[in-house]
């Protein structure tokens, strides 16, 4: 089971690896290898939140998710992205930008292109953090049965009846950070990404709900595993989140090298190994044995937000926003395991309670 989910990433690993020695030598196999640790660190969150929405698609798409979806992550975010970014922001053609791009420099050198992606950095973060920001207050402001911290998270959900709720949030949160954090001359290019952020949440979000089968439809009450429109909506919906999260992982990456085939072999492999491990944590119900998995990457997504938002103004090192959501799902992981063996002391006990005695009659 595993060397069947990871034997692809296992074979883009060493196809990588030899790529990128052919192409930078010694010094561009390492750096290839920090950055794919850099990128399986930062997104082990967002394989845990796929894996809740890939669940509820069928093995064929969950199949496209591994395939046809990790050409879209590596060419489309990885390296077609930054090319784009470069050639609106500072009006070159794809061509000019991709000879800027080889030309290599700094975020330090003005009209480099790494300087000119770090340029377009509030908007790109303010995009991203609104999107992942949408993403896990709707996530927090909803009633459920099982909560994780209960003490906050059941007052949030009482809080979450008021309709949209979410949405006056992240739309508050984005005028603060437009007021606050915004460079200068940047909080309009910030409030109009951030809006596209927030517009592109409920747009994919509404669509994939609006086409998705009633889940009491399945048999014996199971969720329907969805086809067709909805699962090509939720297709979307996944490979617009993949790309916010990877936001921080591809413009950051520019700090330790400026070379796109590199940052894009490297951000590549890590990609594959967090969509692989998404079809791993499905196929193998983990996120049903540890129940609290789900709400502490959720969580990780929030602390994502609001630290994406912050580097609009702030420098947060890429090593404090690993941390933190691993943080979070580590310590889910060690509440779900005490939970499960809390559960399994209980068991025995109310079975034994339920058993009747067995009495010798008189």
């Amino acid at each position: 089971m595993v060397l069947k989910t990871f034997g692809g990433s296992l074979a883009i690993t060493a196809a990588g690896l030899l790529l990128a020695f052919w192409y930078g030598g010694t010094l561009g196999l390492a750096v290839v290898a920090v950055l794919a640790v850099l990128e399986i660190s930062l997104s082990f969150d967002n394989a845990v939140v796929n894996a809740g929405v890939l669940a509820r698609m069928n093995r064929k798409w969950q199949r496209l998710f591994l395939t046809v979806g990790i050409l879209v992550a590596v060419v489309g975010m990885r390296l077609l992205f930054p090319v784009v970014v470069v050639c609106l922001t500072a009006k070159l053609s794809p061509v000019e930008a991709y000879h800027l791009a080889m030309a290599g420099g700094d975020i330090h050198t003005p009209g480099t292109y790494a300087s000119v992606l770090h340029e377009a950095h509030p908007a790109i973060a303010a995009f991203g953090g609104v999107f992942l920001l949408m993403l896990f207050l709707n996530y927090i402001f909803e009633e459920r049965e099982l909560t994780w911290l209960s003490w906050l998270e059941r007052p949030l959900a009482r809080i979450g009846r008021l309709k949209q709720i979410s949405v006056v949030v992240a739309a508050g949160a984005l005028l603060l950070t437009a007021d606050f954090l915004a460079p200068a001359g940047k909080p309009v290019s910030v409030l109009v990404s951030g809006a596209l952020g927030l517009i592109t949440y409920l747009l994919v979000s509404g669509l994939s709900e609006l086409f998705e089968p009633d889940e009491a439809g399945g048999r014996g009450g199971r969720p329907v595993a969805v086809a067709g429109k909805a699962a090509f909506l939720l297709f979307l919906y996944l490979e617009v989140m993949d790309a916010s999260f990877s936001f921080d992982g591809v413009v950051g990456a520019f700090a330790i090298t400026s070379d796109p085939v590199v940052i894009a072999i490297g951000l590549g492999i890590g990609a594959a190994y967090i969509r692989a491990l998404t079809v791993f944590l499905v196929r193998n119900g983990t996120l049903n044995e540890y129940a609290y998995l789900e709400h502490g990457a959720q969580w990780a997504i929030g602390a994502l937000a609001v630290l994406l938002l912050c580097t609009i103004r702030y420098d947060v090192p890429e090593i404090v926003t690993g941390l933190v959501g691993v943080g979070f799902i580590g310590t889910a992981l060690l509440s779900s395991v005490v939970r499960n063996r809390r559960l399994s002391r209980t068991r025995p006990a109310a079975a034994e309670l339920g058993t009747p005695r067995l009495t010798s009659a008189h």
